[in-house]
C-alpha cells in the first residue's frame, strides 16, 4: 500500500492529535520518580520523536544506534539498511533544530548513555504496547496510535504542509519516488535542502502566508528597472515573479538558486473554467476545491493542484455565495507576478 495516497481523516491522526500525542509521552516521563523507569521511559520518547518526525519505520528507528547514527551537528539521522552493513552510507533524513537539541540533552545525559550500553535491544512488541497505551491515555483509539499509523500521518502532514511529494517519498525511503521531469532535474542535494527547508519552516512557522513554493531559479530576465524570476518547484510547477533588480542583487538571486516563494491567501482568485482563463495574471494553476470554512466576512477555499501542493484563497463570504464552489469542482487558481514574495535561506 502507497501510504502516501491522502487518506480518509479516520485513518490517520492530523496535526493536533499528533501533537497531543506526544505530549501524551512527554507527560509519561515526567510521571514517575524512579530513576530507571524514567531511563526506560526517555529511550521510548526518543522512538516516538524519531518516528514521529522522521516519518521511519519502527524496525528502521530501532536498529539505529543513536550514538552514532544521529548526526546532531549536521542535524541528520541516518537509517542504514542492515543488509548491506554499517559501513553503507545509508538514507539521511534531516531534522529541526528544535529535535536536534532535544536529543543532544537526552544523550548527553551520563545515566542515559550508560543505560542504553547495557539495554542495547528493546522489543518492538514492548514498545507498540507502549505507543497504544499513550495513544488511549490521550482518548486516540489504539488503532490510530501505533507507529506504522504515526509514519502515514506524517506523510500526509508533510504534504499537507506542501512539501513536494518526490521530496516526501526520498525521505520515507520509498525506492521508487515519483520520477518526474522536474525531479530529475534536481540533484540528491537539492532535494535534501528542500527537505531540510520545510523542516525547519514548519518547526519555526515564522510566516502567515499560507501559500508556500519552494524549488530553484530556473531563468533570470534583468530589465532596468526589475528583474523577471521564473521559478520552478520540484513536483514541476512554475511560479512566476517580478522584483527591483535591488532585491534581485540583494537575494544573490542567479539560475540554479534554490529559493522560496510565498502567496498570501487574499491575493490568490478562484474561477471556475473548463478551459485556462484569458488573464492577465501570469501565474495560473488547475486543481480541485478539498476543503470550504464559510466565516460571517470571510470563505476560505483549499484547492489541490498536484498530489503535494495545496493552494489557500479566501474571499468575502459574499463572494463565495456567488461564486458557489463545492467540494470536488475543478477550478483556477489565479495570482499575478507583483503577489510573490521570494525567500533566501
Amino acid at each position: 500500500m502507497n501510504i502516501l495516497h491522502m487518506p480518509d481523516d479516520r485513518q490517520r491522526l492530523d496535526s493536533t492529535e499528533l501533537h497531543q500525542l506526544e505530549q501524551s509521552f512527554r507527560q509519561w516521563v515526567r510521571d514517575t520518580s524512579r530513576s530507571d523507569v524514567s531511563l526506560s521511559r526517555r529511550r521510548i520518547l526518543v522512538i516516538f520523536l524519531l518516528i514521529r518526525y522522521t516519518g521511519a519505520k519502527l524496525n528502521e528507528v530501532l536498529a539505529i544506534d543513536p550514538f552514532r547514527d544521529i548526526d546532531l551537528e549536521r542535524r541528520l539521522v541516518i537509517f542504514r539498511d542492515a543488509a548491506q552493513g554499517a559501513a553503507h552510507n545509508g538514507r539521511e533524513v534531516p531534522i529541526s533544530e528544535d529535535l536536534s537539541g532535544e536529543l543532544r540533552s537526552i544523550l548527553a545525559e551520563p545515566d542515559f548513555r550508560e543505560f542504553m550500553r547495557t539495554n542495547s535491544t528493546v522489543d518492538p512488541g514492548f514498545v507498540r504496547r507502549k505507543f497504544y497505551e499513550r495513544a488511549e491515555a490521550c482518548g486516540i483509539s489504539k488503532q490510530l496510535g501505533g507507529p506504522e499509523m504515526i509514519r502515514k500521518s506524517r506523510a500526509v502532514e508533510l504534504m499537507q504542509g506542501n512539501m513536494p511529494l518526490p521530496a516526501v517519498q526520498v525521505l520515507l525511503g520509498h525506492s521508487t519516488p515519483n520520477l518526474t521531469c522536474s525531479y530529475v532535474s534536481f540533484s540528491e542535494d537539492e532535494i535534501k535542502s528542500v527537505t531540510r527547508h520545510f523542516m525547519e519552516r514548519e518547526s519555526s512557522r515564522k510566516t502567515s502566508a499560507r501559500n508556500f513554493f519552494f524549488g530553484k531559479v530556473q531563468t533570470l530576465h534583468r530589465g532596468d528597472i526589475q528583474t523577471r524570476v521564473d521559478l520552478t518547484t520540484v513536483e514541476g510547477q512554475r511560479v512566476i515573479t517580478v522584483i527591483t533588480n535591488d532585491s534581485a542583487e540583494r537575494l544573490g538571486l542567479k539560475e540554479g538558486k534554490l529559493i522560496s516563494a510565498e502567496v498570501k491567501a487574499p491575493w490568490i482568485v478562484l474561477q471556475k473554467s473548463d478551459r485556462e482563463p484569458q488573464s492577465t495574471a501570469e501565474n495560473r494553476f488547475e486543481g480541485v476545491v478539498e476543503g470550504i470554512n464559510r466565516g460571517k466576512v470571510n470563505t476560505e477555499y483549499v484547492v489541490r493542484i498536484s498530489e503535494g501542493t495545496r493552494l489557500c484563497s479566501i474571499v468575502t463570504t459574499d463572494s463565495s455565495r456567488r461564486l458557489d464552489f463545492g467540494i470536488g469542482d475543478r477550478v483556477w487558481a489565479l495570482f499575478n507576478c507583483f503577489a510573490v514574495v521570494l525567500h533566501v535561506d
